[in-house]
C-alpha cells in the first residue's frame, strides 16, 4: 500500500486542447523544500509556455521528469514526501508513474468539450469548468482572442469556484455575427449567456475589448455583477496601437501576422508556430474579417481609443479590480488608474498568469 503522504506534482492540462507538455526547466532541485505556490518549472505548450506553481508542500524527494521531456497531461513530473518516507516507498511510486507513462493511459488526457447555447438569435460557444456553489466567474476575451486564452486560468480558478469562458460573437466556435458591433450587443451576449446557464449573478472577468464588456454589463444590470476584475481593459485614455488593430484585423498571411502578434507580449518568443497557424485559421473563417471590420469601429475613433471606460465605471458600484501588464504596448498603462502590475505585455494573463490569477482569486473571494 502507497504510503498516504507521498504525493505527485503532475502535467497540468491548460486549456481545451492541452495533451502534452514539455517540461523546459526545473527551478527547484532534489531535496528542497517547497511550498504551495512556489515556481516549480517552465512547461511549454503547443500555444505558449507557462511556469507552472506548486500544488503541494513538503520535501521534494525525485524530479521524475527530465528537461526536454514532453509528457501527457496527468504524468508525474515530480514526487513530494516528508524525509521519514523510506525511499523504497519513493522509488515504487516513481517506477509506478513510468509504467503508468509507458502504458499509454494517459496518452489522450482529459476531454472537455465546449457547449453551444442560441443567444439572442446568435450561436455562442463556451465552456464550464467546476462545480461550485455560489456565484460563478465568467471569462470575457479581448478582440481577435477565444476562450482559449484563460488556458492557464480557467482550470485551476474551476478548483473553487464554476468558470464559464464564452467566444464572444465573430470569435472562437462562435457565430461571426456581430451586429452592430457595439458594446451594448457584445454585452447582451454576456447577459444572455447567464440566463441560459441559470447564473443570476456572476463575477465576471474581462480582457482588453473583454473588460470593456464586462464593465458595459456591470453599468446597465448592477444586479447580475458581483464583481469586475478588468485586465488592460479597452477605454481608459485615448492611446492604442492603432496599427496593430487594424494589421491584425487584415492580415492575411502569416508573414503579416506573426510580427504584430508579437507586439502582444513582453517576451515575443512566446509567440509559437501554432499560434500563428491557429490564429490564421481562425482569421480565414467566413464572416470574420467582417466581424472584425465592424468591432474596429467600436474601438477606435481614427486613430484613438473610442470607448470611454471611465463613464461606465461612473455607473458601477460594485467592487473593480484593475490589473495591467507594465510592457503593454498595445494598451499603454494609463495615468491616474488605481491598478495592480504585472510584468508582461498586453497578454497579461497569459504571459503572467500565475499573478493574474491570484489578483482574480483576490477579487471574486
Amino acid at each position: 500500500m502507497t504510503d498516504e503522504r507521498i504525493q505527485r506534482v503532475t502535467m497540468p492540462k491548460w486549456g481545451l486542447s492541452m495533451k502534452t507538455g514539455k517540461v523546459i526547466e526545473w527551478f527547484v532541485a532534489e531535496g528542497d523544500t517547497i511550498t504551495k505556490g512556489d515556481d516549480l518549472a517552465d512547461i511549454e505548450t503547443e500555444k505558449i509556455a507557462g511556469t507552472l506553481e506548486s500544488p503541494q508542500e513538503g520535501l521534494l524527494r525525485r524530479l521524475v521528469a527530465e528537461p526536454g521531456a514532453e509528457l501527457p497531461v496527468g504524468a508525474t513530473l515530480a514526487v513530494v514526501a516528508p524525509a521519514d518516507v523510506a525511499d523504497a516507498d519513493i522509488d515504487a511510486v516513481v517506477e509506478e508513474a513510468k509504467a503508468q507513462l509507458a502504458s499509454g493511459e494517459l496518452d489522450e488526457g482529459d476531454g472537455i468539450e465546449p457547449a453551444t447555447t442560441e443567444v439572442g438569435g446568435r450561436s455562442i460557444s463556451h465552456v464550464t469548468l467546476g462545480s461550485a456553489e455560489g456565484d460563478p466567474v465568467v471569462l470575457v476575451h479581448g478582440f481577435g482572442g477565444d476562450k482559449n486564452s484563460w488556458l492557464f486560468v480557467q482550470q485551476p480558478l474551476s478548483e473553487t469556484h464554476t468558470v464559464h469562458a464564452l467566444d464572444l460573437p465573430g470569435h472562437g466556435q462562435s457565430g461571426k455575427d456581430v451586429g452592430d458591433g457595439s458594446l451594448d450587443t457584445l454585452a447582451g451576449v454576456v447577459l444572455g449567456l447567464l440566463d441560459a446557464v441559470g447564473a443570476q449573478r456572476a463575477h465576471l472577468v474581462g480582457h482588453s475589448l473583454g473588460g470593456a464588456v464586462a464593465a458595459a454589463v456591470a453599468a446597465q444590470t448592477p444586479d447580475r455583477v458581483a464583481s469586475l476584475t478588468l485586465l488592460a481593459p479597452a477605454g481608459f485614455g485615448s492611446e492604442a496601437d492603432a496599427e496593430y488593430l487594424r494589421g491584425f484585423a487584415g492580415a492575411a498571411s502569416r508573414r503579416e501576422l506573426k510580427p504584430l502578434l508579437g507586439r502582444l507580449f513582453a517576451d515575443e518568443s512566446q509567440v509559437t508556430r501554432q499560434l500563428v497557424d491557429d490564429l490564421l485559421k481562425y482569421k480565414r473563417l467566413d464572416g470574420v474579417a467582417e466581424a472584425l471590420r465592424i468591432l474596429l469601429d467600436t474601438l477606435l475613433d481614427g486613430d484613438r481609443q473610442a470607448i470611454d471606460l471611465p463613464a461606465l465605471l461612473d455607473k458601477v458600484s460594485v467592487p473593480v479590480t484593475v490589473v495591467w501588464g507594465e510592457a503593454d504596448r498595445i494598451l499603454p498603462l494609463p495615468d491616474g488608474v488605481e491598478l495592480q502590475r504585472v510584468k508582461a505585455g498586453h497578454m497579461l494573463h497569459m504571459e503572467a498568469a500565475n499573478d493574474v490569477l491570484r489578483h482574480v482569486q483576490a477579487a471574486v473571494t
